[in-house]
């Protein structure tokens, strides 16, 4: 206790000099810094690398005291590490996410592909409790994607996200208006009903995307037909083996199996395991990232405010699972 409020008083007075100078910059917590190489078990030469992605797919960046690059910025920080690592001969990607939004899902498939196609070698993805909608559509850009037996995926297709306040609004005696250059402006606001022709308009965007998903499954699951692609892409959710036997994914395996073939496609006997991690986090095993932060249930929401991306009566297009 004696050495604590030494501590404090010792800040307190730095604090103050320096409110004096007229200038102040704090930084108590160190910044996490660039990715790092972390092994995970094997031995070799060659290494296979276990990217993670778990939690809802966006481009948000992340809360707390430490400031933490969002999904995007680091797996492109991830995936640019291993292009420049020529002892990497194949990626397993383990996937634990219901989806997200529109942009960041295909963000996220973009930059695996173009990594697959430069680097050339295989990658994998493993699913593990809900790789659906963005998930999934990560997943198209995988040379083979495994599941485990309990895994959730599937859920092809688009939602939109909106509010309507107007009742509440009524209810408090609050009118809001809006004054605009067109009828068409302020459509998908939450202070008034959306009209048929607005929702038409909305309905078309949604399609445009809904085709865009399709194409890339198409592209992703070359045996089946657009026709078959388009049964399956109700939006219904699949379990690992109402997916396989659709043709929607390879196997059924766990995360060592998903590592085994990616060794085996790699031309590999053996082989170093090998993840990527950031300054204070414990990695001792292929389990250890995924839940030592947070796993994929209803919870997993956390990781993206539904709240403030519809704040403002904003739509917004999702690849989301979100039943």
């Amino acid at each position: 206790m004696y050495r604590m409020c030494v501590t404090l008083g010792r800040l307190c007075l730095l604090a103050a000099i320096s409110l004096q100078s007229g200038c102040i910059t704090v930084n108590l917590i160190e910044p996490s810094g660039p990715v790092q190489e972390v092994q995970l078990s094997g031995t070799g030469d060659g290494k296979v690398l276990l990217l993670d992605l778990s939690g809802v797919i966006s481009s948000q960046d992340k809360d707390g005291l430490v400031s933490q690059p969002n999904m995007l910025a680091t797996f492109r920080e991830e995936l640019t590490r291993a292009s420049k690592d020529e002892k990497i001969k194949a990626v397993v990607v383990r996937i634990n996410s219901p989806g997200g939004t529109v942009t960041a899902s295909d963000i996220l498939y973009h930059e695996l592909r173009e990594f697959k196609l430069k680097k050339k070698v295989p990658v994998i993805a493993s699913m593990m409790d809900v790789a659906a909608s963005g998930g999934y559509y990560l997943a198209m850009a995988a040379d083979s994607i495994l599941v485990h037996p309990s895994t959730v995926t599937g859920s092809i297709g688009v939602i939109m996200l909106t509010v309507n306040a107007r009742g509440l609004l009524e209810k408090v005696g609050v009118e809001a208006n809006a004054i605009t250059s067109g009828p068409r402006k302020d459509m998908g606001s939450p202070f008034r009903v959306m009209t048929p022709e607005e929702r038409g308009i909305f309905q078309s965007v949604i399609d445009s995307f809904y085709q865009r998903f399709l194409s890339v499954v198409q592209e992703g699951r070359p045996h089946l037909t657009a026709d078959q692609i388009k049964k399956l892409a109700d939006g219904r959710i699949y379990s690992g083996d109402q997916a396989k036997a659709a043709g929607l994914i390879d196997e059924i395996g766990y995360l060592d199996d998903a590592l085994e073939l990616a060794k085996k496609k790699a031309g590999l006997t053996e082989a170093r395991v090998v993840t990527y991690g950031r300054r204070g986090e414990y990695q001792n095993n292929i389990y250890s990232r995924l839940f030592g932060t947070s796993s994929v249930s209803m919870a997993g929401f956390a990781n993206l405010d539904l709240l403030s991306m519809v704040r403002g009566g904003t739509p917004q297009f999702m690849y989301l699972w979100m039943p």
